[in-house]
């Protein structure tokens, strides 16, 4: 019966976000200001990292290169679910979707090995301070993005060709704003047996080895901290990894919302609203959790912005 309803599909139908017709205005401009927001301010991250001689260490190193996938991982899918929304046209072409589904897939287990790689930078600050510098070498955080993009590209390209092989059946909606894996593949009419067991094993091991990262980095950070307790101590610490700490909750936990704790088509929408948190939502605060919360961050912005105006004045004066 399967094979009957097989077709060659050319596109995909969204269903998007459940939003009633007379409020997808409003969400319309509350989303683009948020995708704004993302892109803006993660950019200037960057900016201010590579223009403060200050931040050239390893903690922001990565943090430019968080801000970066962060960027990435927003404009895969949320331009295109503007789009939808503003035309009301809600298909895609299938070889767009399986490139979003790459990129997608891509990015989102970048974000997961740059924050496991930012826990352990942590760790070494602060269980091992005076050899900071020698561990935290150029050469050992290079190497560390760099697998970390090759893994990430490996994991990406091997779900996508698995997905390629399969046929689609004739109902080829998805109920979702973007091409979601789990989503596709609910879709085809061929055996999904292998790719879902590939998405548990190497899928779920590409995904808990950067959690074991940041849960051992801070189990060691805490026991550290709490050896000899001290007030000043305790605030040290949570001053260098609150940011860290509090970005890694919220993607987590969005993370588990939309994968591990939706059971069945009636949690549909809160798999959607929870999808939305982590693509939206989590890299729009970023920049304003590790700007807001790092003296740092806020020295460089004061520095950009002295300059910005002293330009100014100086174009203004000829």
């Amino acid at each position: 019966m399967r094979r009957e309803n097989e077709s060659r599909v050319s596109q995909f139908h969204l269903l998007g976000i459940p939003i009633p017709p007379e409020q997808q205005g409003i969400f319309f401009v509350l989303f683009l200001g948020m995708y704004l927001t993302t892109v803006l301010g993660n950019l200037l991250i960057i900016l201010l990292i590579r223009l403060d001689s200050h931040l050239h260490i390893p903690m922001y190193f990565f943090l430019s290169h968080l801000a970066f996938t962060d960027v990435c991982f927003s404009s895969v899918t949320v331009p295109k679910m503007l789009m939808d929304m503003h035309i009301n046209h809600k298909s895609i072409p299938f070889t767009e979707c399986i490139c979003q589904m790459y990129f997608f897939i891509l990015f989102g287990c970048l974000d997961n090995f740059l924050l496991g790689v930012m826990a352990y930078d942590r760790y070494v600050a602060i269980c091992h301070p005076l050899h900071y510098t020698t561990i935290m070498r150029q050469e050992l955080c290079v190497s560390l993005v760099v697998g970390s993009w090759f893994f990430c590209c490996t994991h990406a390209l091997l779900h996508t060709l698995l997905l390629v092989q399969l046929s689609f059946c004739a109902d080829n909606t998805i109920p979702h704003f973007f091409c979601d894996l789990t989503a596709l593949l609910k879709t085809s009419c061929s055996d999904t047996s292998i790719n879902e067991l590939v998405i548990f094993t190497e899928g779920g091991m590409l995904f808990i080895l950067p959690l074991i990262s940041v849960l051992g980095s801070y189990i060691q950070i805490g026991t550290t901290v709490l050896r000899v307790p001290s007030v000043k101590r305790f605030f040290k610490a949570f001053s260098t990894c609150g940011s860290h700490l509090f970005v890694v909750s919220l993607y987590y936990g969005t993370i588990a919302g939309v994968y591990f704790f939706s059971s069945s088509s009636i949690s549909n929408d809160k798999d959607i609203i929870a999808s939305v948190m982590y693509m939206v939502v989590a890299p729009m605060l970023n920049p304003f959790i590790y700007s807001l919360r790092n003296r740092d961050m806020k020295h460089a912005l004061e520095i950009f912005a002295n300059r910005v105006n002293f330009f100014k004045l100086q174009s203004l004066n000829l």
